[in-house]
């Protein structure tokens, strides 16, 4: 089992790799994990920093204590308003860069990610949840979009990631009224993918986000792309793009080692195929 630290700078984040497994805890309980001028940077930082990792093959966001993320600091909003034109242009242009280098980031990212949520998940916090490919949830966890009760529209994604999960007339719903969908309802809707026991999330979460990391990682970037073409083209623009992955994938190592498995009734070695490779 390989494990190594990550030094964030700050321990409002914890990081580590743990079996080609980037996990990142948001640390600050006290706050239920809220945004921070630390700790949101430092994430930035983290995922960019294991997307360039070739030990890392997925990551997995979750929250210290009984809360996913609770979005941005309440504290901090309001602090400065803009002034005038330009400094309004400039604040746009800022929170488009934070924006790009998180949830763009993790969403742009050919690595899987998968969101643990051991509690509530709200406003940028459900953005950060839907910027992963899936999310597993504790059974107490729950959802709220929250920026209508903070008389905001919404940032980070999320109304573009809403609705690409639940369909738009949920989307609506969800971010009109700003209700609390507890973690069951959270998977009928398909904001998450699974619910499982509070005190069993920690571990069905790594146990999924090492499954994909040991798993034909440059294959899973490829899927990935298929199914960002299956939102933005036609079915025909999409059959074009599965057919030219397919072709060029089709004589990789990891297509090989997959064939020679299922002869040999064996489950594949993908990461021996890699270390074969990097030596």
């Amino acid at each position: 089992m390989s494990h190594r630290q990550l030094d964030t700078g700050t321990d409002e984040l914890l990081g580590e790799v743990r079996d080609g497994v980037a996990v990142f805890t948001l640390n600050r309980p006290h706050a239920r994990n809220a945004l921070s001028d630390r700790l949101t940077p430092a994430l930035r930082a983290g995922i960019a920093a294991c997307d360039r990792d070739p030990e890392v093959g997925a990551f997995l966001i979750t929250g210290a204590g009984g809360a996913f993320c609770a979005g941005g600091d309440v504290k901090d909003m309001g602090a400065s308003a803009p002034t005038s034109d330009a400094s309004q242009g400039a604040r746009v242009a800022e929170l488009t860069r934070r924006q790009r280098m998180l949830t763009g980031a993790l969403v742009q990212s050919r690595k899987p990610s998968i969101a643990a949520l051991p509690g509530p998940a709200a406003g940028a916090g459900l953005s950060l949840a839907l910027a992963c490919d899936l999310r597993v949830a504790a059974a107490s966890a729950f959802v709220r979009t929250a920026y209508a009760r903070m008389g905001l529209p919404g940032d980070y994604g999320v109304n573009w990631l809403l609705t690409r999960a639940v369909g738009p007339g949920r989307a609506r719903e969800l971010m009109l009224l700003s209700e609390d969908v507890p973690a069951e309802r959270c998977q009928q809707l398909g904001l998450v993918n699974r619910v499982v026991p509070d005190d069993e999330l920690a571990g069905a979460a790594f146990e999924l986000a090492a499954k994909l990391a040991a798993g034909p990682r440059q294959a899973i970037g490829l899927i990935k792309d298929n199914l960002d073409d299956a939102m933005r083209l036609d079915f025909l623009g999409s059959l074009d793009g599965e057919a030219a992955r397919m072709v060029a994938h089709s004589g990789s190592a990891e297509t090989r080692e997959a064939i020679r498995a299922f002869v040999e009734r064996r489950r594949p070695d993908f990461n021996g195929i890699r270390h074969n490779a990097d030596a």
